[in-house]
């Protein structure tokens, strides 16, 4: 049985091609701009954190609430998250790492405040849809991870 080469399917195959094409096209754009985007907010809350130290500690000390961690750690390695992890994702390099590891400083920061504002879960929700998004689906083609990929395979092919 055979189906008519105009039918219904083929129309809307053939409108929605180009479509299709132009959002392939834009996915590096769009990769490259979410890795920007969040990375500059988690690079910047480190360097809040830097700035003054002490009233650092004393926010995981007193208002932080990270579990299994004495405060002092917990401020060290959520500061020196924030500092690193941001680097990687925006070059690419160890990107899904990278981006995991935001996704979970993102996922403490939400559990470790006791009390937060509406407003501000929107904004960690979009982080980390953001970030599961990346990690999932990879940094994309402009990334230091894929350009590393690729010098690899060529070399392997000599």
């Amino acid at each position: 049985m055979t189906r008519p080469s105009n039918s219904l399917i083929d129309k809307v195959r053939t409108a929605w091609s180009p479509l299709t094409r132009l959002l392939d096209a834009l996915q590096p754009l769009a990769a490259l701009l979410a890795r920007l985007y969040v990375a500059q907010v988690f690079f910047l809350s480190g360097l809040t954190k830097l700035r003054d130290w002490g009233t650092t500690v004393a926010l995981f000390t007193d208002e932080y609430k990270v579990p299994f961690l004495p405060p002092e750690l917990a401020a060290v390695l959520g500061t020196a998250g924030e500092l690193v992890l941001p680097v990687l994702l925006v070059i690419g390099l160890a990107g899904r790492f990278s981006a995991l590891g935001l996704f979970v400083v993102n996922v403490v920061a939400v559990i470790s405040l006791s009390d937060i504002a509406p407003a501000a879960m929107q904004a960690h929700i979009l982080w980390g849809t953001l970030l599961a998004a990346l990690a999932i689906y990879g940094l994309g083609p402009w990334a230091l991870d894929r350009w590393m990929a690729r010098q690899h395979a060529m070399r392997s092919k000599k």
